[in-house]
């Protein structure tokens, strides 16, 4: 039995208690855990690793694409959780360079099916106009179809002139892609005579990344048990602080959110020193 079953399912002589038994107290212990959260500095920045769909909807009985479809739901609602705290920027792994070669010719399809919808209806979402915030799809575009560009650009372009709040959706990223394309950015600026190679420094780096402009991520969140970092943000989670959380994406809750934060607050962040 997976992890998360045990721990939120108690079984006491065939008797079963379930979540809707226990709706009552989650809600009143998410009112007191989210006071708590507030009251306390945020995480300026939140990124955001939501394992485990296929593994979902293999449990549930359910094909692949269901598991797909029911965590794009979740990270909407998920994403209005933490706009709501006043997370600053949000930064989401949708696929990996892998997910884009390695997956299945129909799985890759429902999955930009999937992105290219969601990132219409942000380009339209009430909250994200509210917010002010800023969409930006990063990754190799060049893998991408011609729908998921035209959705990226259709978002970006409604949300350009905005500068409060970021929300970056990486498709098909890879951190030592994104590495290798800073690098050659500031190789061909050095060629030019723009820049010196005495010049270089960490800043020069971060300054050529896709999330050029904002903070390094401060937390960073991984569903369904793994503890690994899967090739996310390596150069901006130099300092970040990870919390590993063992339930499948789909199953996520407020709660689990605000727990992750909750735990985020109460580490002492030392930068080496």
């Amino acid at each position: 039995m997976p992890l998360n079953r045990r721990r939120y399912n108690i079984a006491l002589k065939g008797f079963r208690v379930t979540d809707k038994l226990l709706k009552p107290v989650y809600g009143i212990y998410e009112k007191r855990l989210e006071a708590e959260v507030k009251s306390r500095p945020l995480p300026r920045h939140v990124a955001i690793i939501p394992d485990g769909n296929r593994r979902w909807a293999k449990m549930k009985g359910f094909k692949e694409w269901y598991g797909h479809k029911e965590g794009y739901k979740k990270m909407r609602e998920v994403l209005l959780w933490l706009l709501d705290l006043g997370i600053e920027t949000v930064t989401v792994f949708a696929m990996s360079t892998e997910n884009c070669t390695r997956r299945s010719e129909e799985e890759r399809r429902n999955l930009f099916d999937l992105i290219s919808g969601g990132l219409r209806e942000l380009a339209k979402e009430k909250i994200i106009h509210e917010h002010k915030v800023k969409v930006n799809v990063i990754g190799k575009c060049e893998m991408w179809p011609k729908y998921l560009k035209e959705a990226a650009e259709e978002v970006q372009k409604a949300t350009q002139h905005y500068n409060e709040r970021y929300l970056y959706v990486a498709v098909c990223y890879g951190g030592r892609q994104e590495i290798v394309d800073a690098v050659k950015k500031i190789a061909m600026e050095v060629l030019e005579g723009k820049l010196k190679p005495e010049e270089i420094t960490e800043e020069t780096i971060s300054e050529h990344l896709y999330t050029a402009g904002v903070p390094d991520p401060d937390l960073i969140i991984r569903t369904s048990g793994e503890e690994r970092i899967s090739n996310f943000l390596l150069w901006q989670s130099a300092y970040s602080e990870f919390y590993f959380a063992d339930m499948y994406w789909p199953e996520i809750r407020k709660i689990d959110i605000l727990r992750a934060i909750r735990d985020y607050q109460r580490r002492k962040r030392r930068y080496g020193k």
